[in-house]
């Protein structure tokens, strides 16, 4: 494992979350129309200069969310169960990534990608917990199982709309990827792996 790539890819962890929202945010207040018990969160992403930010900011999201992938990859490349984690999450970051390419107006491909990220991000998020607990970090472990199950569990109850489980998923996901994108930053070498409890 390189330590220095983990460190500098731990960053894009805190950054992936701040873009997001701010973009999820900064659409919602260019529509007026937009209501979180009505709506989905791709429905902003149809027209006009909402759609621009919305559309563009999931891709830019989606290049954060790889870059962090880097530093997950140099992180887990030696685990197995690490790797399978890994590999979830560079896809939901390509799913992402057509969720942006790929808005509401191109029909069933967009419904697939979305579907898509919000299976592939909680499954992430518990093949990591699995790895860190088996790996002896055990407070990183219970904040991915939890928020891996939050991520999942969201989307159980019967919503008139999807914005709000849409919204807390990523959310749950976000807080992950924050935490675990600040521990990484904070690594100082390969013994440093296995130092939280």
């Amino acid at each position: 494992m390189n330590s220095r790539l983990v460190r500098l890819f731990g960053y894009f962890g805190i950054l992936a979350p701040i873009v997001g929202f701010s973009v999820i945010f900064l659409s919602i207040r260019t529509a007026p129309w937009f209501s979180w018990t009505g709506n989905a969160l791709s429905d902003l992403g149809v027209e006009g200069f909402t759609a621009v930010i919305f559309n563009d900011g999931l891709t830019m999201t989606a290049a954060v969310m790889m870059a962090f992938a880097i530093g997950l990859y140099e992180l887990t490349k030696e685990d197995r169960i690490g790797r399978i984690g890994f590999r979830f999450y560079i896809a939901a970051s390509i799913f992402l990534l057509g969720i942006g390419f790929f808005p509401e107006t191109t029909g069933d491909v967009h419904y697939y990608f979305s579907v898509a990220f919000f299976m592939a991000l909680p499954l992430s998020l518990l093949f990591f917990a699995f790895y860190m607990f088996r790996n002896g970090m055990r407070s990183l472990g219970l904040l991915s199982a939890v928020l891996g199950a939050v991520a999942a569990l969201v989307w159980v109850p019967s919503w008139g709309a999807v914005a709000i489980p849409e919204a807390l998923s990523a959310l749950a996901a976000g807080t992950w990827s924050a935490v675990l994108g600040a521990w990484m930053t904070r690594m100082e070498g390969e013994e440093d792996k296995f130092s939280i409890n």
